[in-house]
């Protein structure tokens, strides 16, 4: 939720804060013009979720279940629609795209099995009383979602707030604002009238409503920036607040692997959906033993993916723009770029996947988050060196190793200050896995049947027999 230029770029513009014009990433035509929510229609739809708030609260669990699994098959229904707006607004392939709502559908039908199930514990206290606790809905929940994988993760979010019984208030990414209203078109009549509402709009729009009153949760998915606004604004309203924010994702390559092997992890950490991913590898430890030939891998990896239209665009000039700083501030401190680093000529925002050797802790390549297809490098003598260097910084998301000995792998897993350790494999894990991210990447669960408790607050009940009166 970062501020866009004001005049019409590849990417998002906002036009004096009233509408937002999207240009195509790919071949800079035009997509359309939307307006933004005005602060009125802020405050008339978090006033009409509070209203409508203990109706839905009151249904039955399953029959808001029922609802949430009938959103599942609007959204595979207009998934074509969908994947076409994806790709026209923020450059992803429609395949990756078409993924990415199933992915969302598959979610909002996982959260409509779990909702019912969602229960409270009993209690041990006297055996002639009940103990138990309940768990009830926090209220209106806001939800602010990214562009990236703009489906799936609003899916993951919307699915787990209503189904406990919370309204909610969408935005969507003014990256994706078209989408984003299609999303909210298709969803909406799911549900009773107030139960969901979609507002579009820029940063402008998500300040409106994180200082709405009557808002009791903030869902985030964004930059770090973002996030902290969002936390600081919560400390007024008294909202509970659940980010997962930036990441500065490490990539320890040990010295026992297959160094070919390892550039091709490494490559699909750093390079799918050409860097856009909070999860993505963004710096790069390797052991000086077998680091030419990770290197020379890597840069073949690379390569591949620069063959003409094998990769997409970044989702808007001004990300390219940020990208390439990054690149050539490294190059100017003594990074050596074996492949990419070049913004190509034409029209769209693409950008090469790009390998830098000889990078340093100092370039904001290895200290910040790029979220680009850039791979930074840097040697180390030593797994324990790369361990140190890969646990610092002030991001907390997630973390890589690639190693054959169980007890570095263990030793990784005890010290690094993450939510998420993946060992030899940058990618995958099992179904409902969710974890709590560290320092400026967020708080709170975002995913799995965590975030069920995250839009819910329990309540402890005591119940026993009323006594007599006592005699005088």
């Amino acid at each position: 939720m970062t501020s866009e230029s004001r005049t019409m770029t590849t990417g998002t513009a906002l036009d004096a804060e009233t509408s937002i014009t999207i240009v195509d990433p790919r071949n800079s035509s035009e997509v359309g013009t939307l307006e933004s929510a005005t602060r009125e229609q802020v405050a008339l739809a978090v006033q009409l979720a509070r209203s409508v708030q203990p109706e839905w609260e009151a249904m039955a669990p399953a029959e808001r279940a029922g609802m949430v699994r009938a959103a599942a098959g609007a959204l595979r229904d207009g998934a074509d629609r969908l994947a076409e707006l994806n790709a026209r607004e923020t450059g992803r392939p429609v395949e990756e795209a078409l993924a990415g709502i199933e992915a969302g559908a598959a979610t909002l039908e996982q959260y409509a099995e779990l909702g019912p199930l969602h229960r409270g514990h009993s209690l041990c206290g006297s055996p002639l009383a009940t103990d138990y606790t309940v768990s009830q809905p926090r209220g209106v929940a806001a939800l602010l979602t990214p562009w990236n994988d703009p489906v799936a993760v609003a899916a993951g979010l919307l699915g787990a707030a209503l189904v406990t019984g919370n309204t909610v208030i969408h935005k969507p990414s003014e990256r994706c604002p078209h989408l984003g209203q299609l999303l909210g078109d298709l969803l909406s009549p799911c549900f009773p009238a107030g139960v969901l509402t979609t507002l579009t709009g820029g940063p402008e729009v998500g300040g409106m409503i994180t200082m709405e009153d009557g808002i009791d949760v903030y869902a985030h998915v964004g930059s770090s920036a973002s996030g902290a606004r969002i936390a600081r604004a919560a400390v007024l309203t008294g909202a509970h607040v659940i980010r997962e924010n930036g990441g500065n994702d490490p990539l320890l390559v040990d010295a026992d692997v297959d160094p070919a092997w390892a550039a091709e992890q490494a490559a699909i950490g750093a390079f799918s959906n050409v860097g856009q991913i909070c999860t993505a590898v963004e710096r790069i430890y390797v052991h000086e033993d077998i680091a030419d030939r990770f290197c020379a891998a890597l840069a073949e990896e690379a390569r591949r993916r620069n063959a003409p239209g094998a990769l997409a665009p970044l989702v808007d000039r001004r990300m390219r723009d940020e990208v390439h700083r990054q690149v050539s501030s490294a190059i100017g401190m003594g990074a050596e770029p074996i492949e990419g680093g070049v913004v190509p000529e034409g029209p769209g925002a693409y950008y090469p996947a790009t390998v830098l050797l000889n990078c340093s802790d100092q370039m904001d390549v290895m200290n910040e988050e790029t979220f680009g297809p850039v791979a930074p490098v840097m040697r180390v003598s030593s797994f324990d060196e790369g361990l140190e260097r890969a646990a610092s910084g002030r991001y907390g998301l997630a973390a890589n190793v690639l190693t054959a000995n169980i007890e570095n792998a263990q030793k990784a897993v005890a010290r690094l200050k993450v939510g998420t350790v993946k060992v030899n494999a940058v990618f995958g894990g099992a179904p409902g896995g969710s974890a709590e991210p560290r320092g400026d990447s967020g708080q709170g669960f975002g995913y799995g049947p965590e975030l069920l408790d995250e839009f819910s607050t329990v309540k402890v009940v005591h119940i026993e027999a009323p006594g007599k009166p006592t005699q005088p």
